[in-house]
């Protein structure tokens, strides 16, 4: 939970990589307001929900954490042309959507739910209202450059995800972090302590490290989180604190 500060910041502990029964991989337990509460069980103060390729479900996590008294950025993982995986977070919806948009142009290919798992758009009653047909879990025609370039467009914040593991990592599919590739952070896996990222993956330099869940079972929500010194939980606090700005930052 967020705790005070003399200085009116506080510390607020985020999860900024979940997803939900939209992403082939994710459980059919993974609804937007079982999400929610699992989050709140988990102690968080915030969180991002980040599925594949889609941000069809963020707006009824959203409205569900509004109900229930916990902050949620809408987002999404995606996958570039050259498998890499980054996470594109928005302070509103509209913003999610026009990334979402963007992304849809370059995704190719249809789900075969049999093979690579059902795709459930869900409200925040547990309701399903539809199932998306798009192969969310495939790689987009839109480079690394492309989705950084489009989601700073739209008032995002660009984090390259998971950059330890091997699967769809910058640093495993490239080889290198591109100098000048405008991320806003990476995103260390629960795998590892964040303390020990930059010994580990020198590569990483002087890029802003955070870590998430990556949950796409309910056990795993909050597994990993970050802890942020910020005056709100919101999408302009965290890129002031990945800035280290105006007394905001990382605290671990």
């Amino acid at each position: 939970m967020a705790v005070d500060d003399p200085s009116g910041l506080r510390a607020f502990k985020a999860d900024l990589h979940i997803h939900t029964c939209l992403s082939p991989c994710g459980d059919w337990e993974m609804s937007p307001r079982d999400v929610i509460r699992r989050s709140r069980e988990a102690g968080l103060d915030l969180i991002a929900v980040c599925d594949h390729n889609s941000s069809e479900n963020a707006g009824a996590a959203m409205r569900e954490g509004a109900r229930a008294g916990l902050a949620v950025l809408p987002g999404m993982e995606v996958c570039t042309r050259e498998e890499v995986h980054l996470l594109a977070l928005f302070e509103n919806l509209s913003q999610a959507l026009a990334m979402q948009e963007f992304v849809y142009t370059g995704l190719p290919g249809e789900n075969q739910p049999e093979v690579f798992g059902y795709q459930v758009v869900a409200n925040e009653e547990n309701e399903v209202v539809c199932e998306n047909s798009r192969l969310l879990i495939g790689a987009t025609h839109h480079s690394l450059e492309q989705v950084v370039r489009r989601t700073h467009a739209l008032g995002g914040l660009s984090v390259s995800a998971h950059v330890d593991r091997p699967a769809n990592g910058i640093i495993n599919q490239l080889g290198f972090i591109p100098p000048d590739l405008e991320l806003d952070a990476v995103e260390i896996s629960y795998r590892i302590p964040l303390a020990q990222a930059r010994e580990r993956f020198p590569l990483i330099g002087g890029l802003p490290c955070i870590t998430s869940s990556d949950a796409h079972f309910l056990k795993d929500i909050g597994r990993a989180a970050t802890l942020f010194r910020l005056a709100a939980p919101s999408l302009r606090e965290i890129g002031l604190a990945l800035r280290a700005e105006q007394g905001r930052g990382v605290l671990s």
